[in-house]
């Protein structure tokens, strides 16, 4: 079943597009990655998503249901993180998490939801007012999970953690996949999506140009590949120069790096280099996540979107419980 479907979803601002037939499908129980560059088009989908703002055309479903319709049975079962919540200063971290279980009708497990999300019961008694920008992060993540969610919806779920807070939040959502959930994750943190999505999909001024594994993505585009080779004598390289499929190659020390106009290439070098001299060691690379946004975002010239997106930004600043 799709978590979420979306029919040639559609959303304008004025004479600008933000959203433009968006067809897409998240399936139950996998962690999708929603990328794209500021002003593509994420957060409006979202917003969207979320009955926040309704599409100009088109339709949508989350767990079923039509948000611009039942928005309420949506919120009931998901779980979200908006990019910047807002939390009350005066509250403490305990009260927040009361208030969400109770707005969703589930038994509150306080302590345990604060050791998860790496706050100590001490925390839990502050006031926000005295928490780092980090620990807010943690306690919005918390409220997220409140109530055993369905759905995460995660907007730039790391924002002001800490490599270690990072790491933390990245094993929950992996358990969260593990225990059948699913997760909508938008990250500009190109590694941390690699890390942990099953697949992912790319918007570009407004449109969905990309989606599927890595690998398929990978598969799609003739981006070559680089293979790192150590060996006994680095003299030996001058004999992968020649070879069909070498861009080019470097050498340091006793290590070979070569780029290549074609993955294919990988066995040819090594053979080379192994009727030469020794191979001591061998790092075949493929092409990252990184370097395949850039590929399908390269020709963005996303100011006309950005106008567009900066229209809904009230929407996406409100306070943490408002898109619960």
């Amino acid at each position: 079943m799709s978590v979420i479907e979306t029919t040639n979803l559609t959303k304008t601002f004025g004479d600008v597009t933000a959203v433009e037939g968006l067809d897409l499908a998240v399936e139950d129980g996998e962690i999708y990655g929603f990328l794209g560059p500021n002003g593509a088009g994420k957060s409006t989908t979202i917003n969207m998503l979320l009955d926040l703002i309704r599409p100009s055309s088109g339709s949508a479903r989350v767990l079923g249901h039509d948000p611009t319709r039942e928005a309420k049975q949506i919120r009931q079962r998901i779980g979200v993180l908006p990019e910047g919540a807002e939390l009350y200063d005066r509250l403490t971290g305990r009260e927040h998490l009361n208030w969400m279980a109770k707005s969703k009708g589930a038994d509150p497990d306080v302590e345990a939801t604060l050791e998860r999300v790496g706050l100590s019961p001490a925390d839990g008694d502050r006031p926000i007012s005295g928490y780092s920008k980090g620990m807010q992060q943690r306690l919005a993540f918390g409220m997220a999970l409140t109530g055993d969610p369905d759905l995460l919806i995660l907007d730039e779920p790391s924002s002001g953690l800490d490599p270690t807070g990072m790491q933390e939040m990245r094993e929950i959502i992996r358990e969260e996949a593990a225990s059948s959930r699913t997760v909508f994750f938008s990250s500009h943190i190109l590694g941390e999506v690699e890390a942990v999505c099953d697949r992912v999909g790319i918007m570009n001024e407004g449109e969905l140009v990309a989606e599927g594994t890595l690998d398929e993505l990978r598969g799609e585009l003739d981006l070559g590949a680089s293979i790192r080779v150590e060996v006994a004598d680095p003299a030996a390289a001058e004999h992968a120069r020649a070879i069909d499929g070498v861009q080019a190659v470097t050498v340091e020390d006793n290590t070979v790096d070569a780029t290549l106009a074609d993955a294919a290439a990988k066995v040819r070098v090594v053979t080379a280099l192994d009727e030469q001299t020794t191979v001591e060691d061998i790092l075949s690379e493929d092409t990252s996540l990184e370097q395949l946004f850039n590929t399908y975002t390269s020709d963005s010239s996303a100011d006309s979107a950005t106008a567009a997106e900066s229209e809904s930004q009230s929407t996406e600043q409100q306070p943490a419980e408002v898109v619960q």
